[in-house]
């Protein structure tokens, strides 16, 4: 059917990995509104996604070195992650928890070089209960994915593959580390120019003792049974006094008082409350959302980032509603914006594979090129994240985007031309069945879209809409679309 609702691809677009076919169908007479209402309120709908692991109706995995293990084998865990963003029926779910990995970034290389594979897979993606052990980073990112900021951010002070990351299981009270305590605040909550130096000594002493230890007695590190837990180690704590250039308690004190070291977790749950409820938090939050949902193609306007910081504070944190707020926004409806952000290489890949198709097709196989194209998951360059916008795009990784359109397109070149159907009349009713209802570029402008054609038709001397005709065009329409310029933004 003609793509005739723009209004809700551009929430499916921004709000999840954009619409499959099935989306375009199911959402064809839905509003705007009503869209925005399903994807926020995604625990209406079942998470059953990683049973589906293994159906032939779905993107295939590759079971390298044995058995399917995505707890224990970090190439297996990105493949269950990318299989989630393929077919999660709560797209908007494990988008955030790819903005959360993004903001909170965290490499499991160096885990792994501490603790080896299995506990760093482990830390990393272990999914609740199927092992022993507290459940990894991404279980914690898809749990707080719309919940509460400060929470979330407790949470991550004492999440295992964070505690290794930032080397808080390192820090004591007679050598108080400063990584944690510096990046807290410099990168998950108000940002440069808020805190001094002397702020960043204070902070490490207040998370003296979140360390973390081995929960299993005699256990190894490539036993899968073994596991690591964040504990707090009272004799470990820092119990005297810590001041801060910033106010640190509602009263407008800007002291930590000194209290026993068994009760000392609470100077860090004071510190964290104090930052994730400052009005600045509030504002750089609602710049990376801007950037997230809104556009990179303009600076953030003031009066979203008043607006979205007013209702972060007014919601006491609440990210639901503040998300909901954005998605419904006069900043986020405006024509103006389609297509205003770049994607990110795994938004690239995941939104190629469900609008092209995937039948016979291996999540594996985009690994490689997804590093080509600049993003790992699971393995952030350093902690400030990858660099988004145009620092996706340098030469080699707008050519790994060509190479994997082209590849693709291969792949299933046989399943789009079944898909074709009646639209065979001539070379530009096929290419026009692809800019408008296969495919969701942004619009061509007239020379790009001339050589479009001008492709469509060659080699051709007299077009008859046969099988054989459709079959020597689609991989190459399908390559050129979702390699071109216009495919890149969402």
């Amino acid at each position: 059917m003609p793509r005739e609702n723009w209004p809700v691809e551009h929430v499916l677009r921004r709000g999840g990995f954009g619409p499959s076919a099935a989306d375009l169908a199911r959402f064809a007479t839905v509003s705007p509104a009503a869209v925005v209402d399903h994807l926020v309120n995604y625990e209406r709908q079942a998470d059953d996604v990683d049973a589906k692991i293994g159906n032939a109706d779905y993107v295939g995995v590759v079971q390298s070195g044995g058995a399917f293990s995505p707890n224990t084998n970090i190439d297996h865990a990105r493949q269950r992650w990318l299989f989630r963003m393929a077919h999660s029926e709560r797209p908007l779910q494990e988008k955030m928890a790819l903005f959360w990995h993004n903001h909170f970034a965290t490499a499991y290389s160096k885990i792994a070089g501490v603790y080896g594979a299995v506990q760093a897979t482990k830390m990393m993606a272990l999914k609740s209960g199927e092992l022993p052990g507290p459940q990894g980073q991404i279980e914690l990112f898809r749990q707080f994915a719309l919940g509460n900021f400060r929470n979330l951010l407790v949470e991550v002070a004492k999440d295992p593959a964070m505690v290794v990351w930032l080397d808080g299981r390192t820090n004591v009270r007679a050598r108080p580390q400063e990584n944690f305590g510096r990046e807290i605040m410099e990168l998950f909550t108000f940002g440069v120019g808020n805190y001094t130096e002397a702020d960043v000594y204070a902070a490490a002493r207040v998370f003296t003792g979140w360390n973390l230890r081995l929960a299993t007695a005699g256990g190894r590190n490539d036993d899968p049974n073994t596991y690591y837990e964040f504990f707090y180690n009272a004799a470990q704590h820092d119990p005297t006094e810590k001041t801060f250039t910033f106010p640190v308690s509602s009263s407008g004190s800007r002291t930590i008082p000194a209290r026993a070291a068994a009760d000392g977790m609470q100077d860090g749950i004071d510190l964290i409350t104090a930052l994730a409820t400052h009005p600045e938090t509030a504002r750089r939050l609602a710049r990376k959302l801007w950037n997230f949902f809104v556009s990179e193609l303009e600076a953030p306007d003031p009066a979203f980032v008043e607006a979205v910081a007013t209702e972060y504070l007014r919601g006491n944190t609440e990210m639901k509603p503040l998300v909901r707020f954005i998605l419904q926004s006069r900043w986020f409806t405006h024509p103006d914006r389609w297509f205003g952000r770049y994607s990110w290489p795994a938004e690239f890949v995941i939104r190629s594979i469900r609008e092209v198709g995937w039948t016979g097709f291996s999540i594996d196989s985009v690994r490689t090129p997804l590093t080509n194209m600049g993003q790992t998951l699971f393995e952030p360059p350093d902690v400030n994240g990858w660099e988004l916008g145009l620092g996706w795009f340098s030469t080699g990784a707008m050519l790994a985007r060509m190479n994997f359109a082209a590849s693709l397109a291969s792949n299933q070149r046989f399943n789009v031309a079944r898909a074709v159907g009646g639209v065979r009349s001539s070379p530009d009713t096929l290419l026009d069945w692809f800019l408008l209802e296969k495919l969701t570029p942004a619009a061509f402008e007239f020379a790009p879209y001339r050589e479009l054609q001008s492709y469509a038709r060659a080699g051709i001397a007299q077009w008859t809409g046969s099988d054989a005709q459709v079959n020597a065009k689609v991989a190459g329409l399908v390559r050129l679309i979702v390699g071109a310029a216009e495919y890149q933004f969402i």
